[in-house]
């Protein structure tokens, strides 16, 4: 799951972005209004996380420049205002939630996990291929009748090859939404867990390989042939 974080207060986005990374988040943050738009509107993200009172413009033009593209990327706003008219227009702008701070960091997250199960409900309920099931609201991956047991960032790498399916995927696409914005592209960490995902894939008795490599491309998911 990718979260973008908007908010110009380094100190505190710097405490969200570790504490989602430590719950299994990918997290892009950025501290200005002119750059959340461009990410928010060019990059695909699960939530973003939105601070009312930006330097250069306010969250609220922002969400709303955002609901006019038609992206329906759940939006949290954040907020030293208390005021009940503020928390009325932020959501009649188009945003989803609205924290107002200071906060304690579970609820921050409890809200965004509650904001993707909902967007989530919204769409495919879950991913299929072959015999392999992911269940992204219950966060369960079943080869047949077995469990498999994959970490927070295995989990988003077929997640997001399974959202693809049948589609090439490059390494680049892979880097930005599971990994870090700036991660170092020419790093083989793909690679790496690509091949470890095949196996636990695999380890469940089953022979058929569903990640396909696409030389000199990336990968897709489909059944062998």
């Amino acid at each position: 799951m990718k979260i973008l974080i908007i908010e110009d207060d380094e100190r505190i986005a710097h405490v969200m972005q570790r504490g989602l990374k430590e719950e299994g988040f990918t997290v892009d943050v950025v501290h200005n209004g002119e750059e959340g738009e461009y990410m928010a509107t060019e990059n695909p993200y699960d939530a973003i996380i939105l601070d009312l009172n930006l330097p250069d413009t306010d969250g609220l033009l922002i969400c709303k420049k955002i609901r006019q593209k038609k992206l329906q990327t759940p939006v949290m706003m954040l907020t030293a205002r208390t005021g009940i008219d503020d928390r009325v227009k932020g959501l009649n702008t188009g945003a989803d939630d609205y924290l107002t701070k200071p906060f304690a960091f579970s609820e921050l997250l409890a809200r965004v996990r509650a904001l993707i199960r909902r967007n989530a409900t919204q769409k495919l309920p879950q991913y299929e291929v072959d015999d392999l099931i992911l269940d992204p609201i219950k966060h369960i991956v079943k080869r047949g009748e077995t469990t498999l047991s994959l970490t927070a960032k295995e989990f988003s790498l077929l997640e997001f090859l399974l959202s693809h399916q049948g589609e090439v995927v490059t390494r680049t696409m892979l880097l930005e939404h599971i990994w870090d914005y700036n991660y170092d592209g020419l790093s083989n960490v793909v690679d790496v867990f690509i091949k470890t995902l095949r196996k636990k894939i695999r380890s469940a008795g089953h022979k058929t390989n569903l990640i396909q490599t696409v030389h000199g491309v990336g990968y897709k998911i489909e059944v062998e042939k």
